[in-house]
């Protein structure tokens, strides 16, 4: 089969590699219909020191089950599955507390596993870990459904692990996928005021669809005192940091009101955290972190299927296998919010 191999920063493959096959009874081989690149990705796409040997990588897909290792129950080989992007047992005690990320029989994709930019994948965990579609769903869908494996489960996570009370205020920092589906979901939970920080003109037209009521383009300290001035100096209750950078949450910590609380789902591109006795003394939380993606899917999936929430919007470029490499370059560049890759 063919799959996506990352060499290098910048050295981005497609290449034959051998099929997957069941190593494990509790396996499961996926034929990927749709995957996608993540913002994640683009980190080492910028960074990777050079290897002689690629890695695979990619994490996010969805697709047809085509093969059961014999311990698997509750998948049928044919379902239309989604693979959240952290294989997970879903019976231990992190699983059972909604921890999914945290599982102690769980695996991540990608090194010398299957990723999620190829033609197919093992799945490890395959009972606790995928999720079957509904027979007969709407083919349209697919790009919602795909989000579901991470961007809009992440930005969900965000808004819940922030505990949005109908009526806050939030500002949600950052105009990529997760960004965008974080408006999404602090609209799904209540927020009577949402402002979203970006400063793409298309992403953000696209976050007030999704229900942002005011957009900052302005970055660093002119951000802040923007924000500082739609909200009468106080800031937002609420802040949904969908970046990684410290530039970031130094914002997010300049605009939210003294007692709110910071949400981070960005993956840190940094290790110190501005928080000292001056925002000690706000009372401010911060919290966030790795998206149980398992945890929250069963919960969106009816609400893509009713058409209450449309994520896969976030997508607003389609390639084949043969352009994955462009498809990089479209997204580090800005040119892409979400590329989807159809093997």
């Amino acid at each position: 089969m063919r799959a996506t191999l990352i060499y290098g920063a910048g050295d981005v493959r497609v290449e034959n590699v051998p099929n997957p096959t069941i190593k494990e009874p509790t396996d499961a081989i996926v034929r990927i219909v749709a995957g996608c690149i993540c913002g994640s990705d683009l980190w080492p796409f910028a960074s990777k020191a050079a290897t002689a040997d690629g890695a695979r990588i990619g994490h996010e897909f969805v697709g047809v089950v085509t093969e059961l290792g014999p311990a698997v129950t509750g998948l049928t080989v044919g379902d239309f599955v989604i693979a959240p992007f952290v294989a997970s047992c879903g019976h231990c005690d992190f699983c059972l507390e909604g921890l999914h990320t945290a599982c102690r029989n769980g695996a991540h994709r990608g090194g010398t596993d299957d990723g999620g930019q190829g033609e197919y994948a093992r799945v490890p965990q395959a009972q606790g870990t995928l999720v079957v579609v509904p027979a007969g769903f709407d083919e349209a869908l697919i790009p919602s459904l795909l989000s579901l494996s991470d961007v809009m489960s992440t930005g969900y996570h965000a808004a819940k692990k922030a505990a949005i009370v109908p009526g806050q205020s939030v500002t949600v920092i950052g105009d990529g996928a997760v960004g965008l589906s974080a408006v999404i979901s602090a609209k799904l939970l209540g927020s009577g005021r949402i402002i979203l920080m970006g400063r793409h003109e298309a992403r953000t037209n696209l976050g007030r669809e999704f229900g942002a009521t005011d957009v900052v383009a302005q970055r660093g300290p002119e951000g802040i005192a923007k924000v500082l001035e739609l909200t009468n100096g106080d800031g937002t209750h609420v802040v949904l940091e969908a970046v990684g950078l410290k530039s970031a949450i130094e914002m997010a910590v300049g605009v939210v009101r003294d007692g709110g609380v910071i949400s981070r789902v960005g993956a840190p591109q940094f290790s110190d955290v501005p928080l000292g006795f001056g925002e000690f003394m706000r009372n401010i939380t911060l919290t966030g972190g790795v998206a149980p993606a398992r945890a929250y899917i069963e919960e969106l999936l009816p609400l893509v299927l009713d058409g209450t929430i449309d994520p896969g919007r976030v997508f607003d470029s389609t390639i084949g296998m043969d352009e994955v490499p462009a498809g990089y370059e479209a997204m580090a560049s800005r040119q892409a919010i979400k590329v989807l890759i159809r093997p």
